[in-house]
């Protein structure tokens, strides 16, 4: 669902947030001169880190709030501030916000609860509130929101406690959170780990300024490299599509934590936010589409985070693992399958020549050179090298536990790899291992440090996903031509749903409509037997579940009989339905089953989908996702991704099916998804018949539906 309020064109771009995330000067509606109430926080904060700006603390009652001088209105302050806090009762925040307006404000964060997130009576308020605010051009944060921080210039615009366990620390991850509680969650977590993360939006029930905005203005900002992101649903969706987009452009990582996965959790996230989740399988979707990561625990987020750091995106991943335990290796080996990244093995002649060094080495990958090296510490750089050079991986692991630590052999072993990495500042490079009076000093060289193997892994694969989605932005995407789309007036006819998908470019069985039983009869015969027989009606869309599907018909009798079978059946179990006859149409034999579809998600549009054909699609569930439009490339991918692809691709002696027709088919029906407008429903193609290579495929059944229409 996209903002029902177009902003105007004075705030549009995502810089238009700079007064927000870096305001010269800040006035505060509501000023406390209590630290450590919600007025009085983000003024205690921004004194106690020296924001260099001026602070303009609003209070009626007061002359002075916490040592600087106070202002009894807004209209008595010396200057519009670039922002202002509105934190005074729900009843008070819109004349405030209006006040504001007319000052010239440009941007407001507001604290205020009490809106959207409570009943229908919030809801109106909070759009009044979007209508003032968009009417004075003053981009809105919140409300219901706990602000934002940005530590490069030591602004804090929020009220929350974090800061009790200690100040952000230097570092360019950035957050875009809805929930200001998990936002600051997630930098509390970062900060326990020595990750920085010097600046967090929060953006509360979103009024003005969405999720999208936030994500967008740290992808075109020069003090964050990685974003991390908290959404429960997405509000505005041009908006987040552009932030995707732009940031994939920039390439700057975006992990993303998205909630509402179950029907619970989906509620729960509405609740709370006044928001759309949407459906869960379309989001994933999307994000795959912009190379989006979804971390499925704040762990994730932040090792997937902290990995992004390095600004090593490999766009084509292979890890290579270097390490003195053969348990490790296998451990790794099933987490690297299990993320599916490739861990190709080292080649021939390069095994051969560890073995020469180290004879009961195995070192085809993981390399494991066993303890061994222990007793001629530069073995370890020998081995290494080999794994960088002959190997050729982009990733690379290395596995050495409580070694790393010791004072025996720890201060060798870090030399020895400092200086393999400094001659291959290309590669990612990981070490796995229990010291942490070390990690500073690996880090500092340009290693990323997992205690846990496995975690490294999950890091390391999303950094390849990340490369690709990279490399993809920068490759030029083709036009797609989008057909000339006539919808009927209501619900078409399946023969009438197969000539309007035909004529967009998805092949229909040869077939004939016949509205008696004698030109059933000569429409078979042009065919050729044998024939499928179907009743016709737009009024019934599952036929097979009332019998209205008859298989094998291999002469003239036969459709006679058949022809009167239908009619008896569509008479007897729907007999209000419209019947305009029976469809006649070539049976084919030795063709896989698939199902194409789109429908139209409330948040992102038309949705393509593909998957097993059949009764298969609803049991197996074994299908893929795409917004509407894209390329047969991309088609192909999503056909190739499914569980399934196998039986196209001639497992068990089949022949390979046309997976290029049908990739072909697949696109032409997003583009006719986009090019038939708002009143198309949804398209259901089940069963596309697809045989073997070079021989095409074709819609054997279709229906479509229309917004409104009448069945």
């Amino acid at each position: 669902m996209s903002a029902a309020v177009a902003a105007p064109s004075a705030l549009s771009g995502f810089a238009s947030l700079d007064p927000l995330v870096r305001p010269r000067s800040v006035a505060l509606i509501g000023a406390s001169d209590e630290p450590a109430r919600i007025g009085g926080r983000p003024i205690a904060y921004m004194k106690e880190r020296g924001f260099a700006g001026a602070i303009y603390p609003v209070n009626p009652k007061r002359t002075t709030v916490q040592g600087l001088p106070a202002f009894a209105s807004i209209a008595d302050l010396p200057e519009a501030p670039d922002v202002a806090i509105i934190a005074v009762p729900s009843a008070l925040a819109i004349p405030a916000l209006e006040e504001l307006g007319a000052k010239g404000c440009r941007a407001v964060i507001c604290f205020t609860a009490g809106f959207a997130e409570m009943d229908e009576k919030g809801a109106v308020e909070q759009q009044r509130m979007t209508e003032v605010a968009r009417r004075h051009g003053i981009r809105l944060l919140g409300p219901n929101c706990l602000g934002v921080f940005n530590d490069a210039i030591r602004f804090y615009g929020t009220f929350t406690a974090s800061f009790e366990k200690g100040w952000p620390i230097p570092g360019r991850i950035g957050i875009a959170s809805q929930s200001g509680a998990y936002g600051t969650h997630i930098f509390s977590a970062a900060l326990d780990r020595g990750i920085g993360t010097q600046v967090c939006i929060t953006t509360g029930n979103e009024a003005e300024v969405s999720l999208g905005d936030a994500l967008g203005w740290m992808a075109q900002a020069p003090e964050v490299d990685v974003i991390c992101a908290y959404a429960e649903g997405i509000r505005d969706r041009d908006q987040f599509l552009a932030a995707l987009d732009l940031a994939r452009r920039n390439r700057k990582p975006i992990v993303m934590m998205k909630v509402g996965r179950s029907q619970l959790g989906g509620a729960a996230a509405q609740s709370h936010t006044a928001s759309i989740a949407g459906d869960d399988a379309v989001t994933q979707a999307v994000l795959d589409e912009f190379g989006v990561v979804r971390a499925r625990t704040t762990e994730e987020m932040l090792d997937i985070a902290y990995a992004a750091t390095r600004r090593i995106y490999p766009a084509r991943n292979t890890l290579g693992v270097l390490t003195v335990s053969g348990g490790a290796g296998v451990l790794i080996s099933d987490a690297a399958e299990a993320a599916g990244l490739p861990m190709p093995p080292m080649p021939e002649e390069a095994q051969a020549r560890l073995r020469a060094l180290i004879p009961f080495c195995a070192p085809r990958n993981p390399v494991d050179c066993t303890a061994q090296v222990t007793n001629d510490l530069k073995l370890i750089s020998t081995f290494a090298e080999s794994v960088a050079v002959d190997g050729g991986y982009a990733s690379i692991l290395s596995f050495w536990s409580q070694t790393a630590a010791g004072r025996s052999l720890g201060p060798k072993l870090h030399q020895e790899m400092r200086a393999v990495r400094e001659a291959h500042p290309d590669r990612l490079w990981v070490m796995s291992m229990l010291a942490p009076n070390k990690v500073r000093d690996y880090e500092a060289d340009g290693w990323l440090c997992f205690e846990d193997p496995s975690r490294a892994v999950v890091a390391i694969e999303a950094m390849g996903r990340f490369g690709a989605a990279f490399a993809k932005a920068e490759a030029s995407s083709p036009e797609i031509p989008l057909p000339q789309v006539e919808l009927p007036a209501t619900t078409p006819s399946e023969a009438v749903a197969k000539s309007l998908l035909a004529g967009a470019g998805i092949p229909a069985v040869p077939e004939h409509a016949a509205p008696d039983s004698e030109a059933a009869v000569a429409a078979a015969e042009s065919i050729g037997y044998p024939v499928v027989l179907k009743i016709l009606s737009p009024d019934i869309i599952h036929k097979s579940e009332m019998g209205g599907v008859l298989l094998d018909i291999a002469d003239a009798g036969q459709v006679r009989q058949g022809f009167a079978t239908l009619l008896d059946r569509a008479r007897h179990h729907a007999p209000a339905a419209r019947i305009e006859g029976v469809l006649v149409a070539k049976q084919i034999k030795g063709a896989v089953e698939m199902a194409l579809g789109v429908f139209r998600d409330p948040v992102f549009g038309p949705v393509a989908m593909v998957g097993l054909g059949g009764i298969f699609i609803e049991v197996l569930k074994d299908v893929a996702f795409r917004r509407c439009p894209f390329d047969t490339t991309e088609a192909e991918r999503l056909i190739r991704s499914l569980r399934g692809f196998p039986l196209l691709d001639g497992a068990r002696g089949r022949p390979k099916a046309d997976v290029a027709a049908l990739a072909g088919a697949l696109s032409a029906l997003s583009a006719f998804a986009v090019a038939a407008g708002p009143r198309l429903a949804g398209v259901d193609v089940n069963p596309m018949l697809v045989l073997p290579a070079g021989q095409g495929c074709y819609a054997a059944d279709a229906v479509i539906e229309l917004q409104g229409g009448s069945h």
